[in-house]
Protein backbone atom coordinates (compact mmCIF):
# COMPACT_ATOMS: atom_id res chain seq x y z
CA UNK A 1 0.00 0.00 0.00
CA UNK A 2 3.12 2.07 1.00
CA UNK A 3 4.94 1.76 -2.24
CA UNK A 4 1.31 2.20 -4.19
CA UNK A 5 0.71 6.00 -2.39
CA UNK A 6 4.33 6.72 -3.66
CA UNK A 7 3.67 6.04 -7.46
CA UNK A 8 0.86 7.82 -6.68
CA UNK A 9 2.11 10.60 -5.52
CA UNK A 10 4.85 11.09 -8.34
CA UNK A 11 2.29 10.56 -10.96
CA UNK A 12 0.48 13.64 -9.50
CA UNK A 13 3.22 16.17 -8.58
CA UNK A 14 2.77 17.85 -12.00
CA UNK A 15 -0.68 19.02 -10.72
CA UNK A 16 1.04 21.21 -8.07
CA UNK A 17 3.79 22.20 -10.17
CA UNK A 18 1.12 23.43 -13.09
CA UNK A 19 -0.22 25.76 -9.81
CA UNK A 20 -3.41 23.70 -9.00
CA UNK A 21 -3.20 23.14 -5.40
CA UNK A 22 -3.71 19.34 -4.03
CA UNK A 23 -3.57 18.33 -0.76
CA UNK A 24 -1.93 15.14 -0.43
CA UNK A 25 -3.24 12.73 2.51
CA UNK A 26 -0.85 11.21 4.14
CA UNK A 27 0.17 7.15 3.41
CA UNK A 28 -0.97 4.77 6.18
CA UNK A 29 2.18 4.09 8.32
CA UNK A 30 3.93 0.75 8.91
CA UNK A 31 2.08 0.35 11.71
CA UNK A 32 -1.56 0.70 10.26
CA UNK A 33 -1.29 -1.39 7.23
CA UNK A 34 -4.01 -3.49 6.22
CA UNK A 35 -3.55 -6.95 6.28
CA UNK A 36 -2.20 -9.12 2.83
CA UNK A 37 -5.24 -9.30 0.82
CA UNK A 38 -6.61 -12.60 -0.34
CA UNK A 39 -5.22 -13.59 -4.04
CA UNK A 40 -8.68 -14.24 -5.07
CA UNK A 41 -10.03 -10.75 -4.30
CA UNK A 42 -8.33 -9.21 -7.81
CA UNK A 43 -10.56 -5.73 -7.55
CA UNK A 44 -9.23 -4.86 -4.45
CA UNK A 45 -6.05 -2.69 -5.96
CA UNK A 46 -8.13 -0.67 -7.67
CA UNK A 47 -10.30 -0.27 -5.56
CA UNK A 48 -7.81 0.77 -2.92
CA UNK A 49 -6.21 3.05 -5.64
CA UNK A 50 -8.99 4.83 -6.19
CA UNK A 51 -9.51 5.72 -2.52
CA UNK A 52 -5.96 6.96 -2.49
CA UNK A 53 -6.84 9.45 -4.98
CA UNK A 54 -10.20 10.70 -3.64
CA UNK A 55 -7.84 11.28 -0.65
CA UNK A 56 -5.43 13.34 -2.69
CA UNK A 57 -7.87 15.14 -4.88
CA UNK A 58 -10.20 16.02 -1.94
CA UNK A 59 -8.40 19.58 -1.15
CA UNK A 60 -8.33 20.12 -5.22
CA UNK A 61 -9.34 24.16 -6.42
CA UNK A 62 -11.57 23.16 -9.80
CA UNK A 63 -10.05 25.09 -12.82
CA UNK A 64 -11.71 28.75 -14.05
CA UNK A 65 -12.84 28.92 -17.10
CA UNK A 66 -14.33 31.61 -19.05
CA UNK A 67 -14.29 32.12 -23.13
CA UNK A 68 -13.59 35.71 -24.17
CA UNK A 69 -14.68 37.97 -27.25
CA UNK A 70 -11.75 36.38 -29.15
CA UNK A 71 -13.45 33.24 -28.62
CA UNK A 72 -10.57 31.92 -26.56
CA UNK A 73 -11.08 29.81 -23.66
CA UNK A 74 -8.70 31.36 -20.81
CA UNK A 75 -8.02 28.90 -17.85
CA UNK A 76 -7.06 29.90 -14.24
CA UNK A 77 -6.58 27.57 -11.19
CA UNK A 78 -9.09 30.28 -9.34
CA UNK A 79 -10.24 33.66 -9.43
CA UNK A 80 -7.82 36.28 -10.56
CA UNK A 81 -6.22 38.39 -7.43
CA UNK A 82 -3.89 40.98 -9.95
CA UNK A 83 -5.50 42.18 -12.95
CA UNK A 84 -4.48 44.63 -15.14
CA UNK A 85 -7.07 46.53 -17.08
CA UNK A 86 -6.05 48.47 -20.73
CA UNK A 87 -9.54 49.60 -21.42
CA UNK A 88 -11.39 52.40 -19.09
CA UNK A 89 -15.08 50.46 -19.54
CA UNK A 90 -13.71 47.28 -18.49
CA UNK A 91 -11.70 49.37 -15.16
CA UNK A 92 -14.73 50.79 -14.41
CA UNK A 93 -16.83 46.94 -14.54
CA UNK A 94 -14.33 45.44 -12.48
CA UNK A 95 -14.84 48.25 -9.32
CA UNK A 96 -18.55 48.16 -9.76
CA UNK A 97 -18.37 44.37 -9.18
CA UNK A 98 -16.72 45.25 -6.06
CA UNK A 99 -12.98 43.86 -7.03
CA UNK A 100 -11.86 47.45 -7.83
CA UNK A 101 -8.72 46.47 -4.80
CA UNK A 102 -7.67 43.11 -7.23
CA UNK A 103 -6.76 46.42 -9.70
CA UNK A 104 -2.35 46.29 -9.66
CA UNK A 105 -2.32 48.63 -13.19
CA UNK A 106 -4.54 49.93 -15.66
CA UNK A 107 -4.00 52.32 -19.16
CA UNK A 108 -3.26 56.07 -19.59
CA UNK A 109 -7.04 56.73 -19.98
CA UNK A 110 -9.06 55.02 -17.07
CA UNK A 111 -9.68 57.63 -14.50
CA UNK A 112 -12.88 56.14 -12.75
CA UNK A 113 -13.10 56.04 -9.68
CA UNK A 114 -11.52 57.97 -8.53
CA UNK A 115 -9.07 55.25 -6.57
CA UNK A 116 -6.93 53.73 -10.05
CA UNK A 117 -5.91 57.23 -10.72
CA UNK A 118 -3.06 55.91 -8.17
CA UNK A 119 -2.68 52.63 -9.83
CA UNK A 120 0.53 52.62 -12.03
CA UNK A 121 -0.45 53.61 -15.47
CA UNK A 122 0.52 51.25 -18.24
CA UNK A 123 0.39 53.14 -21.09
CA UNK A 124 -2.45 53.11 -24.14
CA UNK A 125 -4.55 50.34 -24.46
CA UNK A 126 -3.94 49.52 -27.99
CA UNK A 127 -0.31 49.77 -27.28
CA UNK A 128 0.31 49.23 -23.81
CA UNK A 129 3.86 49.14 -22.05
CA UNK A 130 4.50 45.24 -22.16
CA UNK A 131 7.21 45.46 -19.73
CA UNK A 132 5.71 46.87 -16.97
CA UNK A 133 2.65 44.48 -17.66
CA UNK A 134 5.01 41.63 -17.49
CA UNK A 135 6.78 43.59 -13.98
CA UNK A 136 3.15 44.04 -12.33
CA UNK A 137 2.66 39.93 -11.98
CA UNK A 138 -0.65 39.78 -13.36
CA UNK A 139 -2.80 36.83 -12.38
CA UNK A 140 -4.80 37.85 -15.87
CA UNK A 141 -5.03 41.32 -18.26
CA UNK A 142 -8.48 42.57 -19.36
CA UNK A 143 -7.97 44.11 -22.78
CA UNK A 144 -10.18 45.16 -25.54
CA UNK A 145 -9.90 42.38 -29.15
CA UNK A 146 -8.70 45.67 -31.04
CA UNK A 147 -5.79 45.37 -28.81
CA UNK A 148 -2.30 44.72 -30.43
CA UNK A 149 -0.71 43.44 -27.24
CA UNK A 150 -2.85 40.22 -26.75
CA UNK A 151 -0.19 37.87 -28.98
CA UNK A 152 2.67 39.26 -26.98
CA UNK A 153 1.37 39.27 -23.71
CA UNK A 154 0.06 35.62 -24.22
CA UNK A 155 3.66 34.53 -25.91
CA UNK A 156 5.12 35.71 -22.07
CA UNK A 157 3.12 33.87 -20.35
CA UNK A 158 0.77 35.63 -19.10
CA UNK A 159 -3.50 35.07 -19.32
CA UNK A 160 -5.49 37.89 -21.54
CA UNK A 161 -9.07 38.11 -21.94
CA UNK A 162 -10.12 40.43 -24.47
CA UNK A 163 -13.90 41.96 -23.88
CA UNK A 164 -15.23 44.63 -26.22
CA UNK A 165 -18.77 46.01 -25.37
CA UNK A 166 -20.30 48.56 -27.83
CA UNK A 167 -24.17 47.49 -27.92
CA UNK A 168 -26.27 47.40 -24.89
CA UNK A 169 -26.34 43.19 -25.58
CA UNK A 170 -22.53 43.68 -25.23
CA UNK A 171 -22.43 45.95 -22.01
CA UNK A 172 -24.96 43.02 -19.92
CA UNK A 173 -22.54 39.91 -21.53
CA UNK A 174 -19.46 41.69 -20.77
CA UNK A 175 -20.78 42.30 -17.18
CA UNK A 176 -21.81 39.15 -16.31
CA UNK A 177 -18.59 37.11 -18.04
CA UNK A 178 -16.26 39.57 -15.66
CA UNK A 179 -18.62 38.28 -12.94
CA UNK A 180 -18.34 35.10 -14.15
CA UNK A 181 -14.25 35.59 -13.90
CA UNK A 182 -13.94 37.28 -10.91
CA UNK A 183 -16.73 34.88 -9.22
CA UNK A 184 -19.14 38.01 -8.37
CA UNK A 185 -22.68 36.32 -8.27
CA UNK A 186 -24.51 39.45 -8.18
CA UNK A 187 -23.43 40.33 -11.07
CA UNK A 188 -27.16 40.56 -13.49
CA UNK A 189 -28.29 42.73 -10.47
CA UNK A 190 -26.12 45.55 -11.65
CA UNK A 191 -27.00 45.38 -15.34
CA UNK A 192 -30.81 45.67 -14.27
CA UNK A 193 -29.97 48.53 -12.19
CA UNK A 194 -28.21 49.93 -15.42
CA UNK A 195 -31.35 49.03 -17.94
CA UNK A 196 -33.53 50.40 -15.61
CA UNK A 197 -32.07 53.87 -15.01
CA UNK A 198 -32.21 53.78 -18.89
CA UNK A 199 -35.62 53.29 -19.15
CA UNK A 200 -36.44 56.12 -16.11
CA UNK A 201 -34.26 58.50 -17.95
CA UNK A 202 -36.15 57.46 -20.87
CA UNK A 203 -39.92 58.44 -18.90
CA UNK A 204 -38.40 61.47 -17.76
CA UNK A 205 -38.65 63.42 -21.04
CA UNK A 206 -41.95 65.16 -22.37
CA UNK A 207 -43.70 64.19 -25.40
CA UNK A 208 -42.13 67.03 -27.81
CA UNK A 209 -38.54 65.39 -27.27
CA UNK A 210 -39.46 62.23 -29.51
CA UNK A 211 -38.42 62.43 -33.01
CA UNK A 212 -36.02 65.09 -32.63
CA UNK A 213 -32.84 64.65 -35.12
CA UNK A 214 -29.79 64.48 -33.34
CA UNK A 215 -26.02 63.80 -34.10
CA UNK A 216 -23.75 62.30 -31.50
CA UNK A 217 -19.86 62.90 -31.86
CA UNK A 218 -17.76 60.89 -29.54
CA UNK A 219 -14.42 62.28 -30.83
CA UNK A 220 -12.40 64.90 -33.63
CA UNK A 221 -12.23 63.33 -36.95
CA UNK A 222 -15.62 63.65 -36.54
CA UNK A 223 -16.16 60.46 -35.24
CA UNK A 224 -20.06 60.01 -34.69
CA UNK A 225 -22.20 57.49 -32.96
CA UNK A 226 -23.94 55.36 -34.92
CA UNK A 227 -27.78 53.72 -34.29
CA UNK A 228 -25.45 50.43 -34.07
CA UNK A 229 -23.05 51.67 -31.18
CA UNK A 230 -24.13 51.74 -27.48
CA UNK A 231 -24.65 55.30 -27.63
CA UNK A 232 -27.00 55.33 -30.66
CA UNK A 233 -29.35 52.22 -28.77
CA UNK A 234 -29.15 55.60 -26.18
CA UNK A 235 -30.38 57.39 -28.12
CA UNK A 236 -33.19 55.18 -29.75
CA UNK A 237 -34.39 54.28 -26.17
CA UNK A 238 -35.17 58.05 -25.34
CA UNK A 239 -37.00 58.55 -28.62
CA UNK A 240 -35.04 60.92 -30.75
CA UNK A 241 -33.76 59.90 -34.16
CA UNK A 242 -29.92 59.82 -34.57
CA UNK A 243 -29.30 61.24 -38.33
CA UNK A 244 -25.93 58.32 -38.72
CA UNK A 245 -27.96 54.85 -39.45
CA UNK A 246 -26.55 51.54 -38.39
CA UNK A 247 -25.42 50.78 -41.90
CA UNK A 248 -22.23 53.03 -41.39
CA UNK A 249 -21.12 50.93 -38.54
CA UNK A 250 -21.09 52.12 -34.65
CA UNK A 251 -18.65 55.12 -34.77
CA UNK A 252 -17.87 55.79 -38.25
CA UNK A 253 -15.58 58.71 -39.21
CA UNK A 254 -17.55 60.44 -41.28
CA UNK A 255 -16.85 63.12 -43.91
CA UNK A 256 -18.10 66.78 -42.21
CA UNK A 257 -20.18 68.01 -45.68
CA UNK A 258 -22.52 64.56 -44.58
CA UNK A 259 -23.49 66.25 -41.23
CA UNK A 260 -24.10 69.34 -43.04
CA UNK A 261 -26.35 67.89 -45.14
CA UNK A 262 -28.29 65.84 -42.78
CA UNK A 263 -28.94 69.53 -40.71
CA UNK A 264 -29.42 67.89 -36.97
CA UNK A 265 -31.94 69.40 -34.65
CA UNK A 266 -29.41 69.08 -31.82
CA UNK A 267 -25.95 68.54 -31.51
CA UNK A 268 -24.08 66.30 -28.65
CA UNK A 269 -20.86 66.52 -28.07
CA UNK A 270 -17.67 66.89 -25.57
CA UNK A 271 -15.88 69.43 -24.78
CA UNK A 272 -12.55 68.17 -25.90
CA UNK A 273 -14.04 68.41 -29.52
CA UNK A 274 -16.31 71.71 -29.51
CA UNK A 275 -13.42 74.36 -30.36
CA UNK A 276 -13.72 75.69 -33.65
CA UNK A 277 -16.66 73.42 -34.35
CA UNK A 278 -18.19 76.83 -35.82
CA UNK A 279 -15.31 77.28 -38.18
CA UNK A 280 -15.66 73.70 -40.18
CA UNK A 281 -16.70 74.56 -43.84
CA UNK A 282 -20.59 74.69 -44.36
CA UNK A 283 -21.61 74.25 -40.42
CA UNK A 284 -22.65 77.49 -40.03
CA UNK A 285 -25.87 76.57 -42.20
CA UNK A 286 -26.33 73.98 -39.86
CA UNK A 287 -30.10 73.56 -38.01
CA UNK A 288 -28.53 73.26 -34.63
CA UNK A 289 -25.60 75.65 -34.39
CA UNK A 290 -27.92 78.39 -36.15
CA UNK A 291 -29.92 78.12 -32.81
CA UNK A 292 -27.71 77.19 -29.94
CA UNK A 293 -29.24 73.58 -30.16
CA UNK A 294 -26.14 72.11 -28.82
CA UNK A 295 -24.70 70.45 -25.52
CA UNK A 296 -21.20 70.34 -24.94
CA UNK A 297 -20.36 68.15 -22.05
CA UNK A 298 -17.39 68.55 -19.82
CA UNK A 299 -14.40 66.10 -19.99
CA UNK A 300 -15.35 64.03 -16.78
CA UNK A 301 -19.29 63.80 -18.43
CA UNK A 302 -17.62 63.03 -21.55
CA UNK A 303 -15.89 60.34 -20.86
CA UNK A 304 -18.58 59.39 -19.19
CA UNK A 305 -20.84 59.10 -21.79
CA UNK A 306 -18.34 57.23 -24.54
CA UNK A 307 -17.90 54.19 -22.12
CA UNK A 308 -19.97 51.17 -22.25
CA UNK A 309 -20.22 50.51 -18.50
CA UNK A 310 -21.66 50.84 -15.35
CA UNK A 311 -22.44 54.59 -15.86
CA UNK A 312 -24.46 54.15 -18.84
CA UNK A 313 -27.67 54.94 -16.62
CA UNK A 314 -26.08 58.24 -15.51
CA UNK A 315 -25.00 58.96 -18.96
CA UNK A 316 -28.69 58.62 -20.08
CA UNK A 317 -29.92 61.07 -18.03
CA UNK A 318 -27.29 63.43 -19.13
CA UNK A 319 -28.47 62.84 -22.62
CA UNK A 320 -32.42 62.96 -21.34
CA UNK A 321 -31.19 66.34 -19.84
CA UNK A 322 -29.75 67.91 -23.09
CA UNK A 323 -32.70 66.92 -25.04
CA UNK A 324 -35.71 68.34 -22.29
CA UNK A 325 -33.50 71.81 -22.40
CA UNK A 326 -32.71 72.02 -25.94
CA UNK A 327 -35.09 70.56 -28.31
CA UNK A 328 -37.06 72.92 -30.67
CA UNK A 329 -39.90 73.76 -29.32
CA UNK A 330 -39.72 72.14 -25.89
CA UNK A 331 -39.96 74.40 -22.78
CA UNK A 332 -37.15 73.70 -20.50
Amino acid sequence: MTGLCIRLLRELWHWRESGVPVRFAPCPPPALRAPPLPAQNAQAPRFLAALVLAFMFSGAVHALQVTDDRGVVVTLPRAPQRIVSLLPSLTETVCELGRCQQLVGVDRYSNFPASVQKLPQVGGGLDPNIEMIVALKPDVVLMAISSRAGERLQSLGLKVVALEPRSHADVQRVMLKLGQLLEVPDAARIWRAIDAGVSAAAQSLPPGVRGTRVYFEVNQGPYAAGEASFIGETLARLGVKNIVPAKLGPFPKLNPEYIVRANPDLIMIGQRSADGLQARPGWQSIRALREQRLCIFPAAEADMLVRPGPRMAEGARLMAACLAGKTPGVKP
